[in-house]
C-alpha cells in the first residue's frame, strides 16, 4: 500500500433504484450507454482513471482537482441533451462529489482512507444536475473556472471526525454559464478522436497556444511533479512572452536588457466602496506591497509612479506586460461591507492572461492601520512563495538543456518553498549546489545552500550531521557578508546556529532578522523552536501563533502546527498535543508529528490510536527506532533532555521498534 495525494470524484444517478424497478433491462441498457458515450470519455479526456464501478456510481481519480471539476462541469452539460426524447422522471441526472486528499493505493489499483470518504459524503449534498466540493477543492479551483460556487458553510458529514468546508454548484449555473476554458485539455486527444462529449470550440487565442509537441509535452509533464509536490493546481502555457525589445523603456532610447525572471508590477488597488477613506487606504496598500516586494530576491518591481498611471483603467494585462517588461501583475480591491473590510489580491502572468493564486482578508474597519500591516505581510509571504513556484514551472516548462544559475536557484527556493519533506529538502539542496558550481560566488545561492543543509540538520536528514553543520555555518557568513542587511541571510544564519546548539545567538540572529522585517513568519516560527529546544517550551506558542497569524495559508504550516504539538507534548498537555499534531498531519504527513501523536495517546492510554500512529511513523521513515529518536541529540539543555525522555519513554510504549542497545 501506497499513500499519495489525489484529485477524487465520487459520481451517483439520482434515483437509480426506482428507475430500474421500472425498467431492469432498459435501465440497464441506458447505463452502458451513458457510460460509452458521455461519462468514460469525458473521464479519459479529463486523463482520469475510473478507480471502480459500483452499480450507478463511479469512483475516478484526476491528476488535480481542476481536471475532476471541469470533467464533472463537461458531463453534467452533456447530459443536458443526453435522452431528452425521454419524460423528465424518466431521465438519468447525475450528482457529483469531489476532494482533495490523501488516499491508500492498493496494489490492484483500489483507493481508500479520508480523501474518498469525504468526495462519497459530499456527492449525496449535490444537486441532481449540479455538483458539491469540498473548500481544499474549491480553493484551487475558484479563480480557474468562470462559476461562483455556493458557500453552504462547514458541515458535519457522516463518520468524518472533523467539519468539512462545502461549496456547491448548482444545475442551472452549470446549464447557463460558459464552460469552463480548461487549458489542461490542451494535451489531451481531440473528443472526436475518441469517441468522447464534443468539448466547447477554443477561442482563436487559445487555439494559438495549441500543438506544443512532444518535447513541450515532456517539460509539462515535468512541471506537473513539481505542481503536485507544492500542493498547487496551476497550468500555464506559453505565449507571446515579454520581450525586452519591445518595452516602452526600449521605445523611450533606453537599450534593451534581459527581464529579469521575478519582474512584477503592482497595480492601484480598486476601491469598490464609496469611502474616501478606503480610497487612501488602498493606495497604501499598493505603495507597501511595492516596496516589500522589491526587497525579494531577484526581483524586479515597476515603480510606484509607473504603476499608478493605470489607475482607474481597465487594463490589457497581457499588453501590460509587454509594455513593461514583466512576467506578472498584482491587482486587487478593497471593500467595505458594514464594519468589515474586505480585500483581495489576485496575482496573473502577463504571459497567458491565467490566475497564478488569489486571496481574500477582511477585518474590523476600525483595525484599518493592523489590518494593512497584516494584508501586506501575508501578501509579500504568499507572493514569494508563488512567483518563485511560478518560476521554478515556467524553467521546467521551457526546458532549457543549459539552465543558468539564476535559474537553478529559483527552482531551489521553489522547492525549499513547499511543504518539508525529506525529499524537497534534499532537492533544493541539490538545485543550489548546481547553482553554485556555475557561479561559485552568488551569495543567494550560498544563502539557499546553507538553509537547505541546515534543514536537513535538524529534521535528521543529513547524513553527516557535524560537516553539514560546519559547511551551513561557512556558507551562511559568506551570504551575510556580501548582504549583511538581509533578512533572510540573518534567518539562514539563525537555522544554522539552531543545528550547531548555540541557541542564544540563533535568537540574536533571529531578532536582527525581525527588525529587518518585522512581517517575516519563518523568522518568528523558528524563534519558537529554538526557545523549545533551549528549554523553554512554554515561550514557543507566541512566536509560532504569530507566524501562522502572518502567514495563515504557508506552505510550512504542518511544520508551524507541529512546533505547537511539540510543546504541547514536552509540557506534558496530551490533548492540546493531539489536537494541534492532526492539524499538522492533516495538511501534510509529517513523521516528527505522528511520532508526538504515538506518544500522546500512549501517556493518554489510547493503544489503539497510539499504534496507528506508529504505523505512520514507519511508513514515511522505515526503520525508525527508539535509539534513534532518543539520540538525536538536538539539544542538551537540562530542561529540554528531561523532557525529551519523557517523549521517548512515550514512544517506546506506543510501540515503536527498540532498534540498536549498543
Amino acid at each position: 500500500m501506497a499513500r499519495r495525494l489525489a484529485a477524487i470524484l465520487v459520481a451517483d444517478i439520482v434515483g437509480y433504484s426506482r428507475l430500474m424497478g421500472a425498467d431492469e433491462a432498459g435501465t440497464i441498457r441506458r447505463l452502458k450507454i451513458l457510460r460509452r458515450d458521455v461519462t468514460d470519455p469525458a473521464i479519459k479526456a479529463a486523463q482520469g482513471r475510473i478507480v471502480k464501478s459500483m452499480g450507478d456510481g463511479l469512483l475516478v481519480e484526476f491528476p488535480s482537482p481542476l481536471r475532476a471539476v471541469s470533467c464533472a462541469i463537461r458531463i453534467q452539460r452533456a447530459m443536458a441533451g443526453f435522452e431528452s426524447a425521454l419524460p423528465d422522471n424518466r431521465r438519468f441526472k447525475l450528482r457529483f462529489g469531489i476532494n482533495v486528499g490523501d488516499v491508500i493505493a492498493q496494489p490492484d489499483g483500489d483507493l481508500f482512507g479520508d480523501g474518498v470518504n469525504v468526495a462519497a459524503r459530499l456527492e449525496p449534498l449535490s444537486e441532481p444536475g449540479g455538483l458539491c466540493v469540498s473548500r481544499s477543492v474549491h480553493e484551487q479551483v475558484r479563480d480557474k473556472v468562470p462559476y461562483r460556487f455556493e458557500d453552504r458553510g462547514k458541515l458535519d458529514l457522516k463518520n468524518i471526525a472533523r467539519p468539512i468546508g462545502v461549496f456547491a454548484l448548482s444545475a442551472q449555473a452549470v446549464q447557463t454559464l460558459a464552460p469552463p476554458d480548461d487549458e489542461e485539455d490542451d494535451a489531451d486527444e481531440p473528443p472526436a478522436a475518441t469517441g468522447g462529449v464534443p468539448l466547447p470550440a477554443p477561442a482563436p487565442a487559445a487555439r494559438a497556444r495549441r500543438g506544443l509537441g512532444v518535447a513541450a509535452g515532456a517539460c509539462l509533464a515535468g512541471a506537473a511533479i513539481l505542481v503536485v509536490a507544492g500542493g498547487t493546481v496551476w497550468s500555464l502555457w506559453p505565449r507571446a512572452a515579454p520581450k525586452s525589445e519591445q518595452t516602452l523603456a526600449v521605445q523611450n532610447g533606453l537599450p534593451p536588457k534581459p527581464l529579469p525572471p521575478l519582474s512584477i508590477v503592482v497595480l492601484p488597488f480598486a476601491n469598490l466602496s464609496n469611502d474616501p477613506e478606503q480610497d487612501f487606504f488602498a493606495d497604501g496598500l499598493t505603495e507597501d506591497l511595492t516596496t516589500d516586494l522589491s526587497h525579494l530576491a531577484g526581483s524586479f518591481v515597476i515603480a510606484r509612479n509607473t504603476a499608478f498611471t493605470y489607475k482607474g483603467r481597465a487594463v490589457d494585462v497581457k499588453q501590460l506586460g509587454r509594455d513593461l517588461g514583466v512576467r506578472y501583475a498584482l491587482e486587487g480591491s478593497v471593500r467595505r461591507t458594514g464594519d468589515h473590510v474586505v480585500l483581495n489580491a489576485q496575482l496573473i502572468s502577463t504571459e497567458t492572461g491565467a490566475h497564478i493564486w488569489a486571496d481574500r482578508f477582511d477585518g474590523e474597519r476600525s483595525r484599518l492601520g493592523e489590518l494593512q500591516a497584516e494584508f501586506v505581510a501575508r501578501l509579500a509571504r504568499s507572493l514569494d512563495i508563488q512567483l518563485s513556484q511560478a518560476e521554478g514551472l515556467r524553467i521546467l516548462r521551457e526546458g532549457s538543456l543549459n539552465p543558468t544559475a539564476a535559474d537553478l536557484n529559483m527552482l531551489g527556493w521553489a522547492a525549499m518553498n513547499r511543504p518539508r519533506t525529506p525529499a524537497n529538502t534534499l532537492e533544493a539542496r541539490d538545485k543550489f549546489e548546481q547553482s553554485l558550481k556555475i557561479d561559485i560566488n552568488n551569495p543567494q545561492a550560498k544563502i539557499g545552500l546553507a538553509r537547505a543543509i541546515a534543514q536537513a540538520v535538524n529534521t535528521r536528514v543529513s547524513k553527516n550531521v557535524a560537516a553539514d553543520s560546519r559547511l551551513a555555518l561557512q556558507l551562511a557568513d559568506e551570504g551575510l557578508a556580501a548582504n549583511p542587511q538581509s533578512s533572510m541571510a540573518h534567518y539562514v544564519k539563525a537555522e544554522v546556529l539552531r543545528a550547531t546548539k548555540d541557541f542564544a545567538l540563533g535568537l540574536r540572529e533571529i531578532a536582527v532578522a525581525v527588525e529587518y522585517d518585522p512581517n517575516m513568519a519563518i523568522a518568528h516560527a523558528l524563534a519558537g523552536i529554538i526557545n523549545l529546544w533551549d528549554g523553554n517550551a512554554d515561550k514557543t506558542f507566541g512566536h509560532v501563533e504569530k507566524a501562522i497569524r502572518l502567514s495563515p495559508k504557508d506552505p510550512l504550516l504542518n511544520a508551524w502546527e507541529y512546533y505547537i504539538c511539540h510543546a504541547h507534548t514536552h509540557l506534558k498537555h496530551w490533548e492540546e498535543a493531539i489536537k494541534w499534531c492532526n492539524r499538522s498531519v492533516g495538511h501534510t504527513p509529517y513523521f516528527f508529528a505522528y511520532i508526538d501523536l504515538a506518544v500522546a495517546h500512549a501517556w493518554l492510554g489510547h493503544k489503539e490510536q497510539a499504534k496507528d500512529a506508529i504505523d505512520n511513523v514507519l511508513k514515511l521513515m522505515p526503520g525508525y527506532t527508539v535509539h534513534t529518536l532518543a539520540n538525536a541529540d538536538y539539544s542538551r539543555n537540562p530542561t529540554f533532555v528531561k523532557e525529551y525522555a519523557h517523549i521517548a519513554e512515550g514512544a517506546r510504549m506506543a510501540g515503536l521498534p527498540e532498534g540498536s542497545t549498543d
